[in-house]
């Protein structure tokens, strides 16, 4: 049975709140609002648990229910008759449906008592559209196919990495009219994500971190599943949780280390897109508005349909870096740099590093500027590749999916804000220049 539930997603989106009906044992009905119903495919519903009512009562005796839908746009409206199949308290759905619950128990005031226990999920038997008055006409919706090949056109042409994650985010803004963006990368430990571009903030935020987990961008990383919220929900704002879960596990010090998650100021919704290939988390995808409900089931579409290609595109990129090195761009030898002097401080422990006492980044990307520094000082190098570093044992990089390219990206981009002595220029495929403006003085803290 196909039930055509596709062609009603805009009744799910909670702009007006859904009816269900049940029966007791006794056929005593029971009419009652929804918190949420939730399209999950061309045949199921699922819909929000959160107290031991009278519904939640019937429907343990008598799994059958009636559920009103009205369109938000056009007013028509549709009977679902369903049958209650199970009830989940864990996984994607259940963590999306939590995530879109704690928007709107926000939106009405009613956070404290909006706690999501359960996803019951059910099987729609019967989709009863109910006669009246002649529906209102429907405005017209921009169509996103235009825009989403438009997008992969212009992503396909990108030749390194770092062209293939501005051009993502343009191509977001400019053909899906989605200013603020941010593109976040899985690190090679699988435990963190790491932003690597942004568009639309007053700071980019490059190398900012969020745990899997953490806000609506680390709970879509984690269970692999996009989360729109089409209103504000505190816990889900991925500065607030993750500062506080931060502050949670280091000390206040710890703070000062971390470069804040770029965000608006008041954001009314966001939608979260992992980027996945396979089995693999290649990063998220996040998109806010200041506009409460201003994500669509075809934005979530268009932009699962964009991260699905970017994975791809991410991936090749990724391979081809591996085996392909370029001879060095032809022109003038580097100058060597006469100006001030330059004091960087490597910390091993967390392979933190520091240029005159300021935080400029940690883990892998600072072991390898550590590294590009510490030549440059003793052998006089300039010129590196991203073969000799994958082969250096040093630096402590996984055998599988190392994320070199990402994280050579990030530490060009945190020089480029943060340091005018210090620059990564590339030279060619898999090549790239190490400047320096200035005099080294490099020291290196155990502790």
């Amino acid at each position: 049975m196909k039930s055509g539930l596709g062609t009603l997603r805009r009744c799910f989106e909670g702009a007006v709140p859904a009816i269900i009906s049940t029966c007791d044992e006794n056929a005593i009905p029971n009419v009652a609002y929804l918190s949420q119903v939730h399209y999950m495919d061309e045949e199921h519903v699922a819909l929000s648990f959160q107290f031991f009512n009278t519904t939640r009562r019937n429907i343990l005796v008598n799994p059958t229910a009636t559920i009103l839908l009205m369109d938000p746009v056009t007013a028509e409206q549709y009977y679902l008759h369903i049958s209650y199949l199970e009830t989940v308290s864990e996984g994607p759905l259940f963590e999306s449906m939590k995530a879109r619950l704690a928007g709107i128990a926000s939106h009405s005031g009613m956070s404290e008592v909006f706690q999501l226990k359960g996803s019951d999920i059910y099987r729609v038997q019967r989709i009863e559209p109910i006669p009246g008055a002649l529906p209102l006409a429907s405005p017209p919706t921009p169509n996103l196919l235009p825009a989403l090949r438009r997008a992969i056109a212009r992503m396909a042409a990108c030749q390194d990495l770092s062209d293939l994650l501005e051009d993502a985010l343009t191509c977001v803004a400019q053909e899906f009219d989605m200013p603020h963006t941010m593109l976040l990368m899985l690190d090679a430990a699988g435990k963190k994500l790491y932003t690597v571009a942004s568009r639309g903030y007053h700071h980019s935020g490059v190398g900012s971190e969020i745990g899997l987990g953490e806000g609506i961008i680390g709970v879509a990383a984690r269970e692999r599943v996009p989360i729109r919220i089409g209103h504000c929900a505190t816990e889900y704002l991925y500065g607030r949780a993750v500062r506080e879960s931060y502050l949670q596990r280091h000390a206040a010090i710890d703070i000062e280390m971390s470069i804040p998650v770029p965000g608006l100021a008041k954001s009314g919704s966001q939608v979260a897109v992992p980027i996945t290939l396979g089995e693999r988390l290649v990063g998220v995808l996040y998109a806010e508005s200041p506009q409460e409900m201003r994500f669509s089931w075809d934005d979530e579409d268009a932009l699962v349909s964009l991260s699905d290609y970017l994975a791809l595109a991410i991936t090749s990129m990724e391979r081809c870096s591996e085996h392909t090195t370029e001879p060095p761009e032809e022109g003038a030898a580097p100058v060597k740099g006469t100006g001030n002097p330059v004091s960087v401080c490597f910390y091993s422990a967390d392979q933190s590093v520091f240029i005159n006492n300021d935080y400029l980044i940690k883990g892998v990307a600072g072991a390898i500027l550590w590294k590009l520094l510490c030549d440059h000082s003793s052998l006089g190098r300039d010129e590196f590749t991203n073969r000799e570093l994958r082969h250096d044992t040093s630096l402590r990089l996984p055998d599988v999916v190392d994320n070199l390219d990402a994280r050579l990206i990030l530490l060009q981009r945190r020089l480029t804000e943060r340091c005018d002595s210090l620059a990564i220029e590339k030279t060619g495929r898999g090549r790239f220049r190490l400047r320096v403006d200035g005099t080294l003085n490099l020291r290196e803290a155990v502790g």
